[in-house]
């Protein structure tokens, strides 16, 4: 025939073509937000919840190596304050004999009565330590304060502490067999819990 024939390839060189065309990520992009009251978690204390804004207020491009020493930097802080807040309780729980009595001491001491040499952040290996704390009541409020959140709607705080307490009643009340007109569960549709 007068058409010309394409050249033969080798599988070989097509999976070696193939293995050529790898991904590569040499940067991270991180987005940063304001904090503001959320309204869409359910806090294991009281009070209010936090979140974020709708849109970003900056951008920041790290290589992977400074994006690294970046997190190695704010986990060590946040294990600094967590080292330091256990540090406070452990005082608290001295001076009021395991919270078995009064104390105007304790009830005074807050973080900055705790000193960095009272901690060790160097010896600790961060990435062993290093987990999302809860955080308690007061310390949600100040973030939120501290990030110009003027008025913390207080409404939030009853529709969670609402939320805790219907977490708190699940299943039904069957026992050894179930009783369909009876059991909360079956009413509602369930199988018995």
């Amino acid at each position: 025939s007068g058409f010309p024939r394409p050249a033969a390839t080798s599988i070989l060189k097509r999976q070696k073509q193939l293995r050529r065309k790898n991904v590569r990520f040499d940067q991270v992009t991180v987005y940063y937000f304001a904090r503001r009251q959320g309204f869409t978690s359910v806090p294991s204390q009281g009070g209010s919840s936090l979140g974020m804004a709708q849109r970003h207020n900056s951008v920041r491009r790290y290589t992977l190596c400074e994006f690294a020493q970046e997190q190695e930097v704010n986990h060590r802080e946040i294990l600094r304050e967590h080292l330091k807040e256990e540090k406070l309780h452990a005082k608290k729980m001295k001076l009021t004999k395991n919270g078995t009595v009064e104390s105007e001491e304790a009830d005074g001491l807050t973080l900055e009565d705790v000193s960095d040499d009272d901690i060790d952040v160097e010896n600790v290996e961060v990435d062993d330590y290093f987990f999302l704390q809860p955080l308690p009541t007061k310390r949600r409020r100040a973030l939120l304060r501290a990030s110009g959140v003027h008025r913390i709607d207080a409404e939030e705080k009853q529709e969670l502490r609402a939320i805790r307490l219907s977490r708190e009643e699940c299943g039904c009340d069957c026992r050894l067999y179930c009783d369909p007109e009876a059991c909360a569960c079956s009413q509602a549709g369930i199988k018995c819990q």
